[in-house]
């Protein structure tokens, strides 16, 4: 059994903490609380934590009505957690969500800066499709697509 304990965000505390991962590993798009909030109401968010040290946190984008068959799942590890397999965990946590939600297809986003994060998606067999820039960043998104 793993010693990884993840857990919904619904508010509290656990918005906060899925709001310190994404920030710390994407310090060039800084969420609020506010943010946070209201990506919950449409995401599926989780916190990943080892006791009661935080490790990291996934979003699961589901399909729409754009775009029924495809969703976008991102896990995010803290630094000093990395290459412990709870990524890949915190992956698969991820993918089920997505294929419970009536997923076929599968799509990540990593910002260019993280390496780890682009080698743990091309590892996973993903492969890239488009890169670029949001407003007001400096460093390129690469969305991939698995398959």
């Amino acid at each position: 059994m793993s010693e990884l304990r993840c857990e919904r965000v619904k508010g509290g505390s656990g918005a906060e903490d899925w709001r310190q991962v994404h920030n710390e590993i994407i310090p060039t798009h800084l969420l609020s609380p506010q943010d946070v909030r209201e990506r919950a109401g449409r995401h599926h968010l989780e916190v990943a934590y080892l006791g009661d040290a935080v490790v990291g946190c996934s979003t699961v984008r589901p399909p729409t009505a754009e775009r029924p068959d495809t969703a976008t799942v991102i896990a995010r590890i803290l630094p000093p957690y990395r290459r412990r397999g709870y990524g890949g965990e915190l992956y698969a946590r991820g993918v089920a969500v997505a294929r419970e939600a009536g997923a076929v297809t599968l799509e990540t986003a990593v910002p260019a800066s993280n390496d780890d994060g682009l080698r743990f998606a091309l590892g996973h067999g993903f492969t890239e499709v488009e890169r670029y820039l949001l407003d007001g960043d400096t460093i390129p998104w690469i969305d991939l697509r698995l398959g």
